[in-house]
């Protein structure tokens, strides 16, 4: 059984704030089916990165960046257009020293 996504998203803030990042909803869609993308964002070097949830052959979810570039910008326009497609879509920012994502499922590799 898969979680709400309101409650897979307060999870994910919870962990990064156990971590000593800060963590914020920036973008709220359906609370049961939304899709979720996460922005993490390491500003010590000025970058970022998208994570958007996308689901395997085989059934399980698996994180991926759809945007390659770390220029946070480039992130946003991603996340407009995005949004004007899917109104469902939720974004989670998270501002970490590391630019962690704190995703703990498959994060797939650059």
């Amino acid at each position: 059984m898969l979680l709400a996504t309101d409650v897979w998203v307060g999870a994910l803030i919870r962990r990064a704030e156990i971590g000593g990042a800060f963590a914020v909803v920036a973008r709220k869609g359906d609370m049961r089916a939304g899709t979720v993308l996460v922005k993490a964002l390491d500003r010590a070097k000025g970058q970022a990165s998208l994570y958007a949830e996308a689901t395997r052959g085989d059934g399980e979810r698996v994180w991926m960046r759809p945007v390659r570039s770390h220029d946070e910008a480039e992130l946003d326009r991603y996340i407009e257009r995005t949004a004007r497609i899917d109104p469902d879509v939720w974004v989670v920012e998270i501002d970490d020293r590391q630019g962690r994502h704190f995703l703990t499922e498959d994060v797939e590799k650059d």
